[in-house]
């Protein structure tokens, strides 16, 4: 029995880790501040949740005594992680950065000017 645990463990570590892995590339890969705004922010919140909770499951697979600053990381994470990136949209939306032109040497992803553009 202890080795489906371990391998639902295993499923959690390397869950948390795509998505930690997505959100990173989609914080460099994508054009618009809330796109950037929206990857990483759901990516940190599975990603390390996925890592926090298996590493609960394995203090609690090896009878050690549980960490309570684990599940409390996680619902802090949880709470806040969301909370902040709202603050940061209503600030952007605020501040009316849709409607801004894009700054110099930064074109957004597809939409350069290729060889033939002009054709």
């Amino acid at each position: 029995m202890s080795w489906v645990i371990a391998i639902f463990l295993v499923f959690l570590l390397a869950a948390g880790s795509f998505f930690i892995v997505v959100g990173s590339l989609g914080m460099v890969k994508l054009s618009e501040f809330f796109k950037r705004l929206h990857a990483p922010t759901k990516a940190s919140t599975l990603g390390v949740g996925c890592v926090l909770l298996a590493s609960v499951g394995y203090h609690w697979l090896a009878e050690t005594d549980p960490q309570p600053r684990e599940l409390l990381i996680t619902a802090f994470l949880f709470i806040t992680a969301p909370i902040g990136a709202h603050l940061m949209a209503k600030a952007a939306l605020s501040l009316h950065m849709a409607e801004r032109p894009a700054q110099p040497g930064s074109e957004p992803v597809g939409e350069g000017r290729g060889p033939d553009a002009d054709a």
